[in-house]
C-alpha cells in the first residue's frame, strides 16, 4: 500500500518535471527566462531523481545511471543558474544541461509507457524491437534540436539582475 502511493507520487512529480520542463524549454526558445517555471523544473527533477532511488533495490539498473546522470546535469544547471547567474560559458550550460535533465525525465517516460500500456507493449516487448529503439531515437533527435535552438535562442536574451 506504501509503495504504491509512493510510486504515484513519484509519477505525479515526474509528470510536472515534464510539464515545467516543456515550459521552460519553450521559454528558452523564446529568450525569455521564467524563474518560477524554472524553480519548480529544477526542484521537482532533483526530487524525482532522488525519489527513484527510494524504490527497493533489485540490483543494479539502468535507472541507476539515469538517475546519478540526472543528479550530476542538474548540478550544473542549479550551479550555472544560482552561483553563475547565467554570467558567459554559464548561461549555455545552464541550457544544455537542463535540457538534458528534461531528455531523461521523457527517455523515462518513453520506457514506462512501453512497459505500461498494453498497444506499445505488444509492439516492443522486450523494449529491444524497432519500435522503442525508434521511438527513443526520434525523442533524442528532437531534444537535439530543441537544445541546439534554445542555447542559440537564449544566448542573447535580456536577463533581470537581481
Amino acid at each position: 500500500m506504501i509503495l504504491s502511493i509512493f510510486t504515484f507520487a513519484h509519477v505525479v512529480i515526474s509528470l510536472v518535471v515534464i510539464f515545467s520542463g516543456c515550459v521552460i524549454a519553450y521559454a528558452l526558445i523564446n529568450a525569455k527566462q521564467l524563474d518560477g517555471w524554472t524553480s519548480v523544473f529544477l526542484w521537482t527533477t532533483v526530487l524525482t531523481s532522488v525519489t527513484g532511488y527510494m524504490f527497493p533495490y533489485h540490483g543494479f539498473q539502468p535507472s541507476c545511471v539515469v538517475g546519478a546522470i540526472s543528479l550530476v546535469v542538474l548540478g550544473l544547471a542549479l550551479f550555472a543558474l544560482y552561483r553563475r547567474h547565467l554570467e558567459g560559458g554559464w548561461r549555455r550550460t545552464y541550457v544544455i544541461s537542463s535540457m538534458i535533465a528534461l531528455y531523461l525525465n521523457v527517455f523515462v517516460l518513453v520506457v514506462q509507457l512501453f512497459r505500461r500500456v498494453p498497444a506499445l507493449k505488444g509492439l516492443a516487448p522486450t523494449q529491444t524491437e524497432p519500435a522503442f529503439k525508434i521511438t527513443q531515437l526520434v525523442v533524442l533527435l528532437l531534444f537535439v534540436a530543441i537544445t541546439v535552438l534554445a542555447t542559440t535562442k537564449f544566448r542573447h536574451a535580456q536577463l533581470r539582475t537581481a
